[in-house]
């Protein structure tokens, strides 16, 4: 072979494994063959192979073998102190390695939209804090198009929403699912009527509402639609926290996710208005930039997220 095809042959293709370049060093320490396959965990005829295909790739004698051990050859004696540099090399990048997993196992960068992060998330981190005591979390709240930003910014590992669907440049899946509730103060005519409330009735009224970018609202807004979409809002409030204490106020009608309004409902300072066909169930997801699947907490805190109940 000329040494113009030898260039165009990969390097990977010339140069003998990292494993069989171990071998050789260990060879070169003990001056037998079989104890270096002892010492690597091999049988030693399949040392035996290895060196001797290592010997056909280079096209030279790399051990004497003899009753009496093992000897290099001179050849093998140059080759190993250039096997020795090429391990050594594999070290310091597997230790460089190893430090880079550790900063990025050392923090989780959370971004999830406001229901998911006040009512879902602290559970789920207690429970990461068990696997991962080491790990940093941050957690930054906002809506669910507040979230897709922070991921296509490359500011957060992995993130929550709530909408009707992934954001666009966001790879995402299922974890669970809820529902919205219509909701009202006792005081209100709206917890004593006996009749559900029409979707005309529901889109015809000012309501306390969740901004928009919210995944509550996007689900209104699409249950909405036919009816000629949502009136001025009586209220437009950055988080579910604020609507809730809205309602209950008796300011007016809200419309929150069953999460939210749990203890409120049975202590009854809250009642849910039923609304005849309207579709108001929702998929709640984990989202990541498209082609970054989640590793390291990342990952784990999306298998936590899978293996626990949500509500709907």
């Amino acid at each position: 072979m000329s040494e113009a095809e030898e260039e165009r042959v990969p390097l990977a293709h010339r140069v003998p494994d990292l494993g069989a370049l171990e071998l050789l060093l260990s060879v070169a320490r003990h001056g037998s063959l079989g104890r270096a396959a002892r010492e690597l965990g091999i049988t030693q005829p399949a040392a035996s192979s290895r060196i001797r295909s290592m010997e056909r790739q280079l096209g030279v004698a790399l051990v004497d073998r003899s009753p009496r051990g093992s000897r290099l050859t001179d050849a093998g004696a140059l080759v190993t102190d250039w096997a020795r540099r090429v391990v050594e090399a594999a070290e310091a990048f597997d230790a460089g390695a190893q430090a880079l997993r550790g900063r990025r196992d050392s923090r989780l960068r959370v971004a999830a939209s406001m229901t998911i992060a006040e009512y879902l998330l602290p559970g789920w981190l207690i429970a990461l804090r068990a696997q991962r005591p080491g790990t940093a979390v941050s957690l930054l709240a906002g809506n669910s198009a507040t979230v897709a930003r922070r991921l296509l910014a490359g500011e957060a590992d992995l993130g929550f929403v709530e909408g009707l669907s992934v954001p666009q440049g966001l790879d995402g899946a299922v974890i669970g699912h809820d529902r919205l509730l219509v909701v009202a103060a006792p005081s209100h005519p709206w917890a004593r009527r006996r009749a559900p409330l029409t979707p005309a009735e529901l889109a015809a009224t000012p309501l306390i509402l969740r901004e928009r970018g919210s995944g509550t609202r996007q689900v209104l807004d699409s249950a909405l639609s036919a009816c000629g979409g949502l009136a001025e809002p009586l209220l437009e409030l950055a988080s579910t926290t604020a609507v809730k204490a809205a309602a209950v106020s008796g300011a007016g009608p809200a419309v929150l996710s069953e999460l939210a309004v749990t203890e409120e409902l049975a202590a009854r300072r809250l009642t849910a208005v039923p609304v005849e066909e309207v579709g108001l169930h929702r998929d709640l997801r984990a989202v990541w930039p498209t082609s970054h699947r989640p590793t390291g907490p990342a990952r784990d805190l999306l298998t936590l997220t899978r293996g626990r109940s949500t509500a709907g």
